[in-house]
Formats: structure tokens, sequence, C-alpha cells
């Protein structure tokens, strides 16, 4: 892949519902390019974040925005990632 994982992934989502999925789920939400596919924001997460991406879930937005919630395998830590990116 010629792309970085900077170009994939825009920002974290800090929204009630993208919280409770972290808590919940072991699941993060991000906003991310509209170009990118499942298997960039797989590989980007993984290479940002230095985790194990189970699943990726991807939709668009009523404000154009390209959404990803990210899975994580079991052995990593949802929470504590969210932690590490200032959203809890």
């Amino acid at each position: 892949m010629s792309k970085e994982p900077a170009d994939v992934i825009i920002g974290p989502v800090s929204s009630e519902s993208a919280l409770e999925r972290v808590e919940r789920e072991n699941k993060l939400t991000f906003i991310v390019s509209m170009r990118s596919n499942k298997a960039d924001i797989k590989w980007a997460v993984e290479k940002l974040y230095g985790v194990k991406v189970k699943s990726v879930r991807t939709m668009i937005t009523t404000g154009s925005e390209k959404k990803a919630v990210v899975a994580l395998e079991k052995e990593f830590s949802a929470p504590e990632l969210a932690t590490k990116l200032g959203l809890l």
C-alpha cells in the first residue's frame, strides 16, 4: 500500500453511542477517508495503534462522512486505547 495510515484514519468519534460501544462491545469508531476500504482501515488501525482488528463495519453518514466501527480482538482493550486517544 502506498498510503500512510494517517491518510486513512481522520480521527476518532466521541459521541455517546460510540463511547457506549467502547465499553460494552470492545469497539472503536473512527471517521475515515471516503476512498478507503475495509482492508485499508484495518491496516491503518493496526499500524497506528498497535492492536489486532477483528472486524470493520463502515457507513456513510448524512453529513457525507465515512464512519468505521472497528472491533478489536479480545486480547486488546478498546477502553484502554480510547483513554490513550483522550476519549475517556
